[in-house]
């Protein structure tokens, strides 16, 4: 802080002192500027090494960022996306099925929509704070992810119940997903001591605070299976009820925790380094998993992610001048073991971001933060 202050007051010096009191001769008025201008961007050096933020960036380094090759290898599949509903509102981050075909998405305004099998409008369900995992329960009531609430449940008749919104004394900050238990316990995660307004910041800081969690519908009490994730993110029970995948989207990877069997609560990475930044996941139906990418790597994010004096000066500036992501459409394929074996590209990223990918009768459906409508695709084979 002395060498900020060092710099802060040289800069206020030579603004000062360069001052033009009156009407000088040009180039001697030239010259003021031009120093005036040398204290501004002192000024500005100061701000970005020393203004204060919020964050406490850690130290990481990623591995280098695996080429579009072999199973990555691009290509153009994704750009068989048509819509699946019209323009509803921004930001249909997930999609719920009921078991009559009809389903649901959230939207960035707290609004939950329910459509028939066809696409068209229902009506809306329920108003929350920021709804983004869905699944239904087998009574029919619409279980939700609310980044804002936490773990809430809603009944047929709309009524809405919060499940939980902390746990052990700690408030959620952004419930992100949740899948169900094959006995009916609700596996959710809270990613971040951050909000989701703050997600851009999160990813940046990189603090391994997410939390894997669970709710007993029995004892309707909530328990912690695993605190140090790195930006928890989707979660997908495995079809044998035997263990789950968890994504840690800011360290691109998949880990497993198993949940029963001579095995359980251990945990193990199964996919790591992936080129992009995780983010939701679910079960394929055949024993694999289909994982949304909302965007490829960002060369800068990796290249700072070792020094965190410089993680805080990227923080300190306004967001539109911090990364931002490459529109590129991709969805990885797991095997049933949760190692990548195909991909979904659009490089020109038509309906990119993609944060969920819901495979149901045949087809994938996915969901985007930014969109304003769902899309859709014929179930494509991973081979």
């Amino acid at each position: 802080m002395g060498v900020c202050r060092s710099i802060a007051k040289a800069a206020v010096v030579v603004v000062v002192r360069d001052m033009p009191i009156s009407s000088p001769p040009r180039s001697s008025f030239r010259r003021r500027v031009l120093a005036g201008g040398g204290g501004l961007l002192l000024i500005v050096i100061a701000w970005l090494l020393c203004w204060p933020v919020p964050y406490t960036p850690q130290a990481w380094t990623p591995q280098a960022v695996p080429a579009f090759t072999g199973v990555f290898a691009a290509n153009e599949r994704l750009a068989a996306i048509e819509p699946l509903t019209g323009a509803v509102g921004a930001g249909p981050e997930d999609v719920a099925f009921a078991a009559d075909g009809s389903f649901c998405t959230g939207l960035a305004d707290g609004r939950i929509l329910r459509f028939n099998a066809d696409g068209t409008l229902r009506g809306q369900v329920a108003q929350v704070g920021r709804p983004l995992g869905l699944i239904f329960d087998p009574a029919g009531n619409l279980l939700v992810a609310d980044a804002e609430r936490g773990l809430l449940s809603i009944a047929p008749d709309g009524s809405c119940t919060v499940l939980a919104s902390g746990h052990e004394g700690v408030p959620f900050a952004c419930t992100n997903d949740l899948d169900l238990g094959t006995d009916g316990t609700v596996f959710f995660t809270v990613s971040s001591h951050l909000p989701l307004s703050q997600h851009v910041a999160a990813l940046i800081e990189h603090h391994d605070d997410g939390r894997l969690l669970a709710w007993d519908p029995l004892t309707r009490r909530t328990r912690s299976l695993h605190d140090r994730l790195a930006w928890a993110n989707g979660v997908a029970v495995a079809a044998d009820g035997a263990s789950l995948l968890v994504v840690e989207t800011s360290a691109y990877r998949v880990r497993r925790l198993w949940l029963s069997g001579a095995r359980q609560g251990q945990d193990e990475i199964v996919a790591d380094n992936l080129p992009g930044f995780p983010d939701g996941i679910n079960g394929d139906g055949r024993g694999g998993y289909w994982l949304a990418m909302p965007a490829p790597r960002h060369a800068l994010v990796d290249a700072v992610h070792p020094y965190p004096w410089l993680k805080r000066v990227i923080l300190r500036l306004p967001a539109g001048l911090q990364p931002g992501p490459r529109r590129y459409g991709l969805i990885i394929h797991l095997d049933g073991e949760g190692r990548p074996d195909a991909s979904l590209h659009d490089p020109l990223g038509s309906f990119a971001p993609i944060t969920n990918v819901v495979p149901y009768n045949g087809v994938l459906h996915v969901g985007s933060h930014q969109h304003d409508h769902l899309g859709r695709l014929p179930m494509p084979t991973t081979k």
